[in-house]
């Protein structure tokens, strides 16, 4: 027997057949975005629980220098390893360049589930989605950081500060520049919003984006966050869906 909404997706399937985000095999009535095949094969970082992983070691080379505070060590994890070789890289782009903000909820919310059960992020109480600038978020219609960070403050119980932080430079696109030059790119374009006066106290700040290839922006955001709240009092990390080990 089958319900409403599961003899709806019935008929649309039919109608408009639901593929894979990977392979595109024709997707089973409870699949979703992922085949049972592609699901299977996922890339997962499996660092939830991982202190010391290979995202937290750049994002560590990237932080601290800007702060004025002796850091703890920072941790960092993504949901699934990219490879742009793979078809898996279809999650990010499809959310980023298509505006499939359905897949982006997705993930977000299995990238949620994984945090909720771990030592190290179940305690997070404040999530930062990494800022656009207002002119490409008025191209896009969204923020892909944003759909992602609301899914995974559900899973968390945590609050969402969308506009804590403000990105007054549009910065050129990331993808063609080398590690030093995306770096340059970052100085100075995120701020605090001033207009943030009440901050409040939080034991565990998440900063949440997309994809982690330098460390560049987020450790900008990062350490533009870290001058408001001292670690003695608050932890700073990392999530992301994905992260380019390149």
């Amino acid at each position: 027997m089958i319900n409403i909404r599961e003899y709806c997706m019935c008929v649309m399937d039919l109608m408009l057949p639901r593929r894979c985000c990977v392979c595109g095999r024709r997707l089973g009535l409870h699949e979703e975005f992922l085949c049972i095949y592609c699901y299977a094969d996922m890339p997962f970082s499996y660092n939830w629980d991982a202190k010391y992983n290979k995202m937290s070691d750049r994002l560590n080379e990237t932080i601290g220098s800007d702060t004025g505070h002796h850091e703890p060590y920072a941790y960092a994890v993504p949901l699934f390893l990219y490879d742009s070789h793979a078809g898996y890289r279809n999650i990010a782009l499809r959310l980023k360049y298509q505006s499939d903000v359905e897949i982006g909820k997705y993930f977000g919310r299995l990238l949620g589930e994984k945090l909720a059960g771990s030592s190290l992020f179940s305690d997070v109480d404040m999530i930062v989605p990494v800022p656009l600038h207002w002119r490409r978020r008025l191209a896009r219609g969204y923020n892909q950081a944003e759909i992602i960070a609301r899914e995974v403050g559900k899973k968390l119980n945590a609050g969402i500060a969308a506009d804590i932080l403000v990105r007054k430079r549009n910065t050129v696109t990331q993808t063609r520049l080398d590690i030093q030059s995306k770096h340059k790119n970052m100085e100075g374009a995120f701020i605090f919003n001033r207009r943030r006066t009440d901050i409040g106290k939080y034991r565990h700040i998440l900063i949440v984006d997309d994809v982690f290839t330098s460390g560049a922006t987020t450790g900008a955001c990062y350490n533009i966050l870290r001058k408001k709240f001292s670690p003695a009092q608050t932890r700073i990390s990392i999530g992301t869906l994905a992260f380019t080990g390149d």
